[in-house]
């Protein structure tokens, strides 16, 4: 089995013809030479003759120079593993007939288009993934040499870089396509809401958990504190156990506007349920306002700006934008990060192909209280935003409002591989869970009524609405087409 290299979908399709007749062929996806380990080929083969999976991928071990091995697990993909950076390692093993047949179909769509820039590959193997599930092979197959030593922290911001921006508004159009597909897609317009309801001792309260941030909590607090406004806010410190210092630095900001909840440790909570007990609490105000630990708000007009966008977009909940920084608040990175795909036509469908919402985060605090965070302490936040965003209209502010600090004590700064895995795998849960409730929504009869056709590879042609301006929509407002690459 000789791996293909391919540079668009087209130049795959030639090469599978080109190979001698087989059930699978090997697929690159990087410039990296593999080395399969012995017997992998044979493996990989019985796999696939017993599953007749479109996909099949696995584990892999990165050589380093002076000839140690690093192993590089893989994730289990999930009906929420839509991410365009989902990776699936340097090599994935293709159904050789099914992907021809599936080319063939994106190719008669595209016309005399020009290829879109990963050369159609995201879009091919989101339409594998809704003839049959994709085989995640557990064991380690192959080496290949190691070729990016950044740490992860590092890495995450990839998807923003501005020379990525093109790409990233042709995988929306793609994904579009494909939760149309699905019947996931949300069409109707999010529900906006009447935050003067209510009475709550404050306007805002800006929501800091911590736990050993005692090099940086001052900085937090005092940023929150600094905020100039002509409402009332409070701010509420969870401190989770800290034992490094940061309870006395807390204790030593004397303000009434500061109030300090102390979790007992057999309570185990995590990120989001800290944010749980503080809007639970007594002080909570009209708005949760988010603020990490570790960072501060870039200026004092913060919490008003959140505020009057509350108010005058009647959102039921808030982001803003942000500016990388080092510990000094030194500008680092790609400048702001402003999260421009999500936009009020199609930033809640699009926040299920990217990993994040932005900051900072606020809540209408009625319905956070009734959407609540899920208690751990990494993608509580992009949960809560996914639930919001399904029902109630999320205001957005594209100028930097807020300072993301980059050390070495950010707690996804420097995380081994298994960690990596995990957190995908979390997250991709997330999206599962969320794209199956839209699809019920959507009066989809379950998620597990996702097109599953088997051998009927005359679905695409019958259902994937090639030719179909509205795409199964009459509501074309929320459609721009010159952004769908298929």
């Amino acid at each position: 089995m000789t791996p293909i290299r391919f540079e668009n979908i087209s130049q795959l399709r030639e090469a599978i013809l080109d190979s001698p007749l087989q059930h699978y062929v090997a697929v690159l996806l990087s410039d990296m030479p593999v080395d399969f380990a012995p017997g992998a080929i044979e493996r990989i083969e019985q796999i696939g003759a017993d599953t007749e999976s479109p996909l099949l991928y696995g584990h892999y071990r990165e050589r380093l120079a002076d000839g140690t091995f690093i192993r590089q697990p893989v994730a289990p993909y999930q009906i929420g593993s839509v991410t365009d950076s989902f990776n699936f390692g340097p090599v994935v093993f293709l159904n050789a007939a099914i992907t021809l047949h599936v080319i063939s179909v994106l190719l008669n769509h595209l016309g005399n288009d020009p290829m879109p820039l990963d050369g159609g590959w995201y879009s091919l193997r989101l339409r594998l993934s809704t003839i049959a599930g994709f085989v995640h092979i557990p064991e380690y197959l192959y080496t290949v040499d190691k070729s990016d030593f950044r740490k992860s922290g590092e890495r995450q911001f990839d998807y923003l870089k501005a020379s990525a921006e093109f790409m990233q508004r042709q995988h929306e159009g793609t994904f579009r396509l494909y939760l149309e597909l699905i019947g996931a897609r949300l069409l109707e317009k999010p529900e906006r809401v009447n935050v003067d309801e209510g009475v709550f001792p404050v306007e805002a309260s800006v929501v800091i958990p911590v736990r050993n941030r005692v090099r940086t909590i001052g900085d937090a607090v005092r940023s929150a504190l600094s905020q100039q406004t002509d409402f009332e806010f409070n701010v509420i410190v969870v401190d989770n156990g800290s034992t490094d210092g940061t309870s006395e630095v807390l204790a030593s900001i004397d303000d009434a506007r500061l109030h300090v909840i102390n979790p007992h440790p057999s309570e185990q909570l995590g990120i989001g349920g800290c944010w749980n007990r503080a809007i639970d609490s007594e002080w909570c105000g009209r708005f949760a306002v988010q603020l990490d630990s570790d960072d501060v708000y870039a200026g004092p007009d913060t919490l008003t700006r959140i505020v009057e966008k509350f108010h005058t977009d009647r959102c039921g909940m808030v982001v803003g934008s942000y500016r990388l920084t080092d510990l000094a608040l030194n500008p680092i990175g790609e400048g702001i990060i402003d999260h421009k795909e999500w936009t009020d036509r199609n930033g809640r469908n699009n926040a299920l192909r990217v990993n994040g919402f932005g900051a900072p985060r606020a809540f209408y605090t009625p319905i956070a209280r009734v959407c609540r965070f899920p208690d751990v302490s990494y993608g509580e936040d992009y949960a809560i935003c996914l639930r919001v965003s399904r029902e109630f209209y999320v205001g957005r502010i594209y100028e930097a409002i807020y300072l993301c600090r980059r050390w070495e004590g950010n707690s996804d700064a420097d995380l081994s591989p298994e960690a990596v895995v995990a957190h995908q795998i979390y997250k991709d849960y997330l999206r599962s869970v969320e794209i199956q409730a839209r699809i019920k929504l959507n009066n989809v009869d379950s998620a597990s009524s996702m097109p599953i056709i088997g051998n009927d590879l005359n679905f695409f042609d019958d259902e994937l609405g090639f030719g179909d301006e509205s795409f199964g929509s009459d509501d074309n407002d929320w459609i721009d087409e010159d952004d769908l690459p298929f």
